[in-house]
């Protein structure tokens, strides 16, 4: 299994996610960090499976919530650059290295 890496932005995406879940409900922040965590073991498990966004990125539904981890395979690693809302701010993540 490829080891997985999360760049600062995406880091940042997941914690402005879960504030926003947490300001509303304790119980729906808890089930969205699941589903993140859920998201990211399988993306790790079977990296090739997700479809692709662009020529370099692919994309994982969260399940349950509007949300994508948008992710890259490397060489050595498999890289996550965002969990981008679906509806809001398209491509917002593509300049992230």
């Amino acid at each position: 299994m490829l080891k997985l890496e999360i760049h600062p932005g995406a880091e940042a995406d997941y914690n402005a996610a879960l504030e926003w879940y947490l300001q509303r409900s304790r119980g729906a922040a808890l089930r969205f960090e699941h589903a993140v965590d859920q998201a990211l073991n399988e993306i790790r498990a079977a990296p090739h499976r997700w479809a692709r966004c662009d020529q370099v990125h692919r994309m994982r539904r969260v399940k349950r919530y509007p949300h994508y981890v948008i992710y890259r395979v490397e060489a050595n690693a498999v890289l996550v650059v965002a969990v981008a809302h679906a509806r809001r701010r398209p491509d917002y993540w593509k300049d992230r290295d």
